[in-house]
């Protein structure tokens, strides 16, 4: 009898760790997706961008608009699959989202260069309060579905449980970050490298500063519409984009500071590291002395010692200047 106790609770503590395992990887992947985005437009243009989770929800609010209002290409193919529709509505949502964040740079952001950097940080802080109010309008009090194929289907492995979003959440995660590796391999990558560590250098070697800062949002407001999107489906919010899910990217913060703001690869690991600290800390740290909901504080506390102990991040560098 004691032998099947201690094997019932063997099988306990790894269901438990399975868990905390998916739940941290899918956290993870969502946090660095956000701090990507961050990093690359603080690289280009040493400005830490406050409307990433507006630019987020806004994202996300496209693809459910395009896929249960518009209904593309359902109106012009009623037997069009599921899944044909929401993958048109995603890629679709996502240029509309690329012409956006470079049009947002290029009416407010771009007039600003050469002024002092809080007072630009000012101006982003300015847009997200207008985009999130203007999306929040479109999107009303209740939330909008995003007519997604996936549902609440769940992928049973047996020893892992992942729900099929959270499949494709990681997937989408390696193929974006593989992307990122190239594109700054590519021209464009370069210079925006160029402009990152010296923009009146990069502007001597006749390198477009002001195309790279759009580049950069555009970029940027991609990375925050896919983490968007993730953040609106199953299992983080089933019923869709609600009128909260701008407030999600803020969380991605502790990630970016920990990895550093002008490492990209400080914020993948800074995101899967708060992914995992806060899952796992949910599921471990249920003292009651420590009452309800303190995983969410966990990032942040992470955050703090880091802080202490390496100012400039895990990967950041030391010259960095913060707003």
């Amino acid at each position: 009898m004691p032998v099947l106790t201690v094997l019932a609770q063997e099988t306990v503590q790894v269901s438990k760790f399975s868990e905390m395992f998916v739940e941290g990887l899918s956290l993870g992947t969502i946090y660095a997706l956000l701090a990507v985005g961050f990093v690359i437009i603080f690289k280009a243009t040493q400005v830490l961008n406050f409307a990433h989770g507006a630019l987020a929800a806004m994202g996300a609010f496209l693809v459910a608009a395009l896929a249960n209002t518009v209904d593309i290409p359902g109106r012009w193919m009623p037997n069009a699959p599921d899944w044909l529709t929401w993958s048109l509505s995603v890629l679709i949502a996502l240029i509309a989202m690329a012409v956006i964040g470079t049009a947002l740079e290029r009416v407010f952001l771009r007039p600003m260069v050469g002024e002092e950097l809080f007072a630009v940080a000012i101006v982003t802080l300015g847009l997200d309060i207008v985009v999130r109010n203007v999306t929040n309008d479109f999107i009303g009090q209740f939330p909008r579905p995003m007519g997604d194929p996936f549902g609440v289907e769940i992928l049973d492995l047996g020893f892992l449980r992942m729900a099929y979003t959270e499949v494709l959440q990681v997937v989408v995660a390696l193929v974006t970050v593989a992307a990122i590796t190239m594109f700054f391999r590519s021209r464009m990558g370069i210079a925006m490298r160029a402009t990152a560590f010296d923009q009146e250098a990069a502007r001597a070697q006749g390198i477009s500063v002001g195309r790279v800062f759009s580049v950069s949002w555009g970029i940027g407001a991609v990375l925050a519409a896919i983490a968007g999107v993730f953040i609106s489906m199953f299992p983080r919010r089933s019923a869709g984009v609600d009128q909260a899910t701008a407030f999600f990217a803020f969380k991605a913060f502790p990630a970016i500071i920990i990895g550093g703001l002008d490492s990209v690869v400080g914020a993948i690991v800074g995101g899967l590291i708060v992914g995992f600290a806060e899952s796992a800390s949910s599921a471990y740290l249920t003292f009651d002395f420590l009452g309800v909901g303190f995983a969410g504080i966990v990032p942040y506390l992470l955050m703090l010692v880091v802080l202490i102990v390496r100012p400039y991040g895990l990967f950041g560098t030391e010259e960095i200047r913060r707003v």
